[in-house]
């Protein structure tokens, strides 16, 4: 109720500005230049089923006039006579449509324009995406990534409101999907495949996500059940296509949080394409709302191009290319934090000395020839290169104050703390660097012939990794060092133990290993006897790895139902293997050493679904179901800080992911994509041969818990904890991705983005596994965004007025956090001298402003 009143209010506001424009907008029709000889053009508009368009723009290109459709589609406009005129008809969702007049003085002209629908963002409404019904794919409509309020960039805050995936970060672009973590998912880029970042341990870290959305033309997505020509991961897939530019066109963006340009043309006989984008995003004015002040100097920057050639009608070329520069420096100076529960709150208060400089440079390009001896053949050739170089520099020491605060609100301390808990110091440092060189050459070949399909490919890579850690953290509580031994009072002989850091680890490793995988897919298409059709594909993919000599062979098979008599469901059954050889990470152990044993992750998929097309509001809609469950085994044990990941490399695991995903599709607002999701999800994992022992007294009474039994009690239990929640197991995910326009205004837009997920499970620091498995709050997240497209098709200019390049411009006002939620990203843990442990937890952003202007042209 609180999000429709807060609507209601807008849409008065805005009714009031309309007015305003509509007064100005008389005053000037009222000057002597437009009396003159005049002609009027009435008529309907309907739609590709012939049904009425309401509110559809009616306007004269070049001239100040226009009017809107009513209910039954009909419009009666005023025009210009004795000369030639072009009638503009547009409406969000479908295709402009013009016509050219020329009327003579107090004539009247009865015209019928019928609109395009231009939506593609309805699979299932749409010839081309048919077959995606029949796939575990989904087409999502590049525009919503350029308009959704985002911190990082559009396209992956898009895919966190599908079914099945999970955020835990608006800082980051990095997601979970169906019990996974964020280095199951696969990323590709006009078929290269995209790494990120390694060294990345806070999203504010991490800058710029590669894909930029102004470039951007296709995106496809799977939460599971892929086909085989998809490489060797255990959760997603993101298939995203750059754009191939018909005409000189461009794009910029400035904002509070930075700025981008985009340019793309074509030669005079379209053989040459070019499409460049660069993009700067320092977002200082975002961290220096977080509750570590200090002064921050963050700085990204990438530059992006795709070129194309065609050689001749068989053979084409393209390159792309990816320059990113990431720049992390921030100068701590204080933090306070106050947290607990309503009746013991607590106050966090630290004053910083020294500073973190993280830098992050990546280059990656690709060259694909592309080759077609006939309609039905595509033959693909790649060669691609990958290299990162990264470094993590920090000497950071905190001075701290843990204090009881006074909760009782008639008292005359109310918010002050009354009793200090702790206080101490620590000091974090590392050195860290990291550099990784990968080389690919792949060939991807696809034919069809009736209604097969027969898809394969083969690949082989080349990877180098050096990796140079070391990390060390001290911990001193009122002048002891921590781990600090228990004294005895009056002892003659006071214990004087060695001096210990609480963490350190130091590793030197460096690598290289050869790849090759290759597949192959066949689709069949049939139709039965009833004529409902039915679909098989099936798939083989296999993998080789030199450093284990592990070979993997995982197949796939995906079937699809569409019954003659219901052509409005289509059924789904998709199953296979997955396999995850290990790229880097998942290799080194906690102490920084390499597990030379490690073999590939894998897992069974097994997933039901349906698509149920339906109308509502004279409106197309799409409601998706499915049910999954996933087997994993020999899977590795992790934790996850904020959004760094550690594995327990020496171990292994047996698990399972199940759940439900559910969504419903459509225009719940004429002409624009919106879409509900809920997910259920249950996500587990069982360690191999992980154990403790409770240990008992003589009575039976439990004392304690440790890794051996203890000779001292009575009685030691050996306990095996079996079946764990996994770092990602978020039992209830909910999103919304909501357009909306103001009636009569269709250029005054509004887009929500809502999250809500679970808490996820976490443990103190050094720890084993089974012992985190405590909870944080739940995420719950709102954005919101207001536009203004002030330019448009519709908007016309002088010849000598400077913005007559312009296609369109906007201003937008973003508001993140609406809700102002204080979200926990991770904890940081403090102890006593006794060794008590105190929780703090790390917010997220509150709530924020951010002002964007945008134009095309």
């Amino acid at each position: 109720m609180r999000l429709l009143s807060y609507q209601s209010i807008v849409r008065i506001t805005t009714r009031h500005i309309i007015l305003k424009v509509l007064f100005i907008i008389t005053l000037a029709l009222s000057s002597p230049e437009f009396f003159g000889q005049t002609a009027f053009v009435s008529g309907t508009v309907t739609d590709d089923q012939g049904k009425p368009v309401e509110l559809a723009n009616i306007s004269v290109i070049g001239e100040k006039k226009g009017t809107s459709t009513n209910a039954k589609g009909k419009f009666r406009l005023e025009v210009p006579a004795e000369k030639e005129i072009v009638i503009g008809i547009s409406f969000i969702g479908y295709a402009d449509n013009r016509d050219t007049l020329q009327l003579k003085d107090g004539q009247e002209v009865v015209m019928k324009f019928q609109m395009k629908p231009i939506t593609t963002d309805l699979p299932g409404f749409e010839v081309k995406d048919e077959r995606l019904r029949t796939e575990n794919m989904v087409r999502l409509d590049p525009k919503n990534a350029n308009v959704v309020a985002s911190l990082t960039g559009g396209v992956t805050d898009i895919i966190k409101t599908l079914p099945g995936v999970s955020s835990s970060s608006e800082l980051s672009s990095q997601y979970t999907v169906r019990g996974g973590n964020y280095d199951e998912n696969l990323v590709f880029v006009n078929d290269i495949e995209i790494y990120r970042p390694f060294l990345v341990s806070a999203g504010q870290q991490e800058g710029l996500n590669f894909i930029n959305p102004a470039l951007t033309s296709s995106i496809l997505f799977s939460a599971g059940g892929f086909g085989a020509e998809y490489g060797d991961k255990l959760s997603s897939v993101l298939d995203v296509k750059y754009r191939k530019p018909q005409e000189l066109s461009g794009s910029f963006a400035l904002s509070l949080l930075g700025a981008e340009f985009s340019i793309g043309g074509t030669d005079k006989k379209n053989k040459f394409t070019y499409l460049v984008g660069a993009r700067y995003q320092t977002n200082s004015y975002l961290l220096n709302s977080l509750e570590t002040k200090g002064d921050y100097q963050p700085r990204f920057f990438d530059v992006q191009s795709q070129f194309t050639y065609k050689i001749n009608d068989k053979w084409d070329l393209s390159l792309l290319g990816y320059y990113s520069n990431n720049r992390y420096k921030v100068v701590p100076s204080d933090r306070e934090t106050t947290f607990g529960t309503f009746k013991d709150v607590m106050r966090f208060k630290v004053y910083f000395d020294g500073s973190e400089t993280d830098k992050y440079e990546m280059l990656q390009g690709g060259l694909t020839l592309r080759y077609k001896p006939r309609k039905n053949m595509d033959l693909r050739f790649i060669i691609s290169a990958f290299t990162t170089q990264e470094s993590e520099t920090y000497d950071v020491e905190g001075q701290y104050w843990l204090g009881l605060v006074e909760g009782d609100q008639s008292s005359e301390e109310f918010g002050d703390v009354i009793q200090v808990q702790g206080v101490g110091t620590y000091l974090e440092h590392a050195r860290n660097y990291f550099l990784s060189n990968v080389v690919t050459v792949a060939h991807k070949g696809m034919t069809s012939y009736d209604s097969q399909f027969l898809k394969w490919g083969i690949q082989y890579s080349y990877q180098y990794v050096d990796d140079e850690l070391r990390e060390w953290e001290m911990i001193d509580s009122a002048g002891y060092s921590l781990p600090h031994p228990v004294d005895v009072p009056g002892s003659s002989n006071p214990d004087n133990p060695a001096f210990e850091l609480r963490y350190f680890v130091k590793g030197q490793n460096v690598l290289s290993s050869n790849r090759i995988a290759a597949y192959v897919s066949y689709q069949w298409n049939f139709s039965l006897k009833n004529n409902s059709l039915f679909t098989l594909t099936t798939g083989l993919r296999t993998y080789y790895w030199d450093f284990n000599n592990q070979l993997t062979v995982n197949p796939r098979i995906n079937m699809s139902y569409k019954p003659y008599k219901k052509q409005n469901v289509v059924f789904r059954f998709a199953a296979g293997l997955y396999s995850q050889p290990p790229f880097y990470r998942e290799m080194r152990n906690m102490d920084g050493t390499i597990n030379n044993d490690i073999k590939a992750q894998q897992a069974l998929h097994i997933i039901l679904g349906s698509d149920y097309r339906f109308q509502a509001w004279n409106r197309p809609f799409i409601f998706t179901t499915e049910v999954y469950y996933k087997y994993l085994y020999n899977i590795i044990p992790y934790q996850v800080d904020n959004v760094r990941i550690r594995y327990y490399a020496d171990q292994t695991a047996k698990g399972y992911a199940t759940g439900v995903d559910l969504k419903v599709y459509g225009e719940f607002v004429k002409g624009v994509d919106s879409w509900f999701t809920i997910s259920f999800l249950k996500t587990m994992e069982d360690i191999d041969g992980d154990y403790y022992y409770d240990y008992y007294d003589a009575d039976g009474i439990k004392t304690g818990t440790g890794p051996e039994p203890d000779p001292e009690a009575a009685e030691s239990v050996k306990v095996e904890p079996g079946f764990i929640p996994r770092p990602s197991d978020r039992r209830v995910n909910f999103s919304i991705f909501f357009q909306d326009y103001i009636p009569k205004a269709p250029y005054l837009k509004m887009h929500l983005r809502l999250l809500y997920g679970t808490g996820l499970p976490f443990g103190p620091p050094d720890s084993e596994r089974y012992q985190q498995t405590l909870r944080m709050p739940d995420y719950r997240r709102v954005d919101i965004g207001f536009s203004y497209q002030f330019i448009h098709e519709a908007t016309a200019f002088s010849p000598k007025n400077p913005f007559r390049v312009f296609k369109d411009m906007e201003i937008s006002l973003e508001i993140f956090n609406l809700l102002q939620t204080y979200n926990t990203i991770s904890y940081i843990w403090i102890k006593d001298v006794n060794n008590r442990s105190y929780a703090v937890p790390n917010y997220l952003t509150p709530r924020l402003l951010n002002i964007k202007l945008t134009a095309k042209f």
